[in-house]
């Protein structure tokens, strides 16, 4: 039987806009020559969420976009640039 959990990673797992978003952060994570370690030191995230961000397996929340951001060193809207 489904249930909605299910029903919620079915839809997150195959959502587009977050796979293009764990590519542009992974993108920017090795342009920075850092490591998911190094990425979620620097934006108090655990390494296994980052790796999560770049498969596209996570729905980030405001606050952890801002974290996110914030380890990269740029803004939240570069952040999120040519994400459609």
């Amino acid at each position: 039987m489904a249930t909605w959990s299910n029903y919620y990673f079915v839809i997150v797992a195959t959502n587009p806009h977050l796979k293009q978003f764990g590519t542009r952060v992974r993108s920017l994570r090795k342009e920075r020559g850092l490591s998911q370690e190094q990425l979620g030191e620097l934006s108090q995230l655990h390494r296994n969420y980052i790796g999560g961000i770049e498969r596209g397996e996570r729905n980030l929340s405001f606050l952890n976009i801002l974290r996110l951001a914030k380890g990269l060193g740029i803004s939240p809207s570069e952040l999120l640039e040519n994400i459609s």
